[in-house]
């Protein structure tokens, strides 16, 4: 059993990797893009958090979230998410009656400071690039950059090179 401790901050900014069981590229399909969405939706209504960037890979996603003040479940989130994602779906099974959709667990990782962020910022929305599925991310259609760059976080030729605060980032 592992001894892994999550670390819970109400009213945190928290960075995430989630990704799809054996690397199976789910989110390839315009479909699953809409059922992926459509989860995201329902959890959000129930359980409000503030998305702050988002990129969506075929087989995995990155995101940052801001948690209300006096709450820090983002474990339920991720659980209804995954959840509310995966029924319809004809996957099989595992012992724990879960079906085989996801990896089991996720990465966290709390923001600290205003620097941490940026660089997390920075790592999401160049991903598509690092990939090799796109030269900018601008034609990344999957993700929160051109939300960014019409809020002035981006110039909209930014990430055509690699930024060095990231090139030693590897968060997959």
């Amino acid at each position: 059993m592992s001894d892994y401790r999550r670390l819970y901050q109400p009213g945190g900014s928290y960075f995430f990797t989630i990704v799809t069981r054996h690397r199976i590229k789910m989110f390839s399909l315009p479909d699953n893009m809409i059922r992926l969405k459509s989860g995201f939706d329902k959890v959000m209504k129930r359980h409000p958090f503030i998305m702050e960037a988002f990129g969506i890979l075929p087989d995995h996603i990155h995101c940052i979230w801001r948690m209300p003040p006096g709450d820090s479940n983002y474990s339920i989130r991720w659980r209804l998410i995954k959840s509310y994602y995966s029924e319809g779906l004809n996957h099989p099974v595992n012992k724990r009656g879960e079906k085989e959709v996801w990896q089991r667990r996720f990465w966290e990782h709390l923001l600290r400071d205003d620097e941490d962020w940026r660089r997390h910022m920075d790592y999401i929305h160049y991903n598509p690039v690092k990939h090799g599925y796109v030269k900018r991310p601008g034609d990344w259609l999957h993700s929160s950059f051109r939300q960014a760059v019409e809020d002035g976080l981006y110039a909209p030729d930014w990430g055509v090179e690699e930024p060095k605060s990231i090139s030693r980032m590897d968060l997959e």
